[in-house]
């Protein structure tokens, strides 16, 4: 087991500007796919609860960049659990950049939730449903990677 949740990417040229580099509102994009895809692979019983009254808010978003990524490379998108409490999650991600057998860090970004339930005039905070807890014991507590030397200035301060 890796520790991490983990969707692969290639990116196209939809995903990148003018300049030709991946526009920063796509890595949100994969956050959102990469749970997406973990809840229907790990946690499917959550999927049923969604079209119930689960709803899954996002509270907090955030991406801090390391290096440029462009059309064609491949990228690993890898989620883990930073943080449980009762109504709430915080995922972290790392974006890897998968190049002739070697792993870079090109981005790192979190994302927190909150369970909720209820019509949508009147949603409450809800316990994690069991089934979710359950699916992240395995993607929580492992260590991750860490930036090359060659990081910007600053880079190191900022984490």
């Amino acid at each position: 087991m890796a520790g991490y949740y983990e969707i692969l990417h290639t990116v196209g040229f939809e995903e990148t500007n003018l300049v030709g580099n991946v526009y920063y509102v796509n890595y949100l994009r994969w956050q959102g796919r990469c749970r997406e895809m973990f809840l229907k692979e790990k946690a499917p019983q959550v999927l049923a609860e969604l079209q119930r009254d689960l709803k899954l808010f996002t509270l907090k978003v955030e991406c801090e960049f390391f290096a440029e990524i462009t059309a064609f490379d491949e990228l690993s998108v890898r989620m883990r659990l930073e943080e449980l409490t009762q109504t709430q999650i915080q995922f972290s991600f790392d974006y890897v950049k998968l190049s002739d057998g070697l792993e870079h860090l090109v981005a790192r970004g979190r994302q927190r939730i909150a369970c909720m339930r209820g019509p949508n005039t009147d949603t409450a905070p809800a316990r994690v449903p069991s089934a979710l807890r359950d699916a992240l014991v395995p993607y929580s507590g492992t260590p991750r990677p860490t930036l090359p030397a060659t990081e910007p200035a600053g880079a190191r301060d900022a984490r």
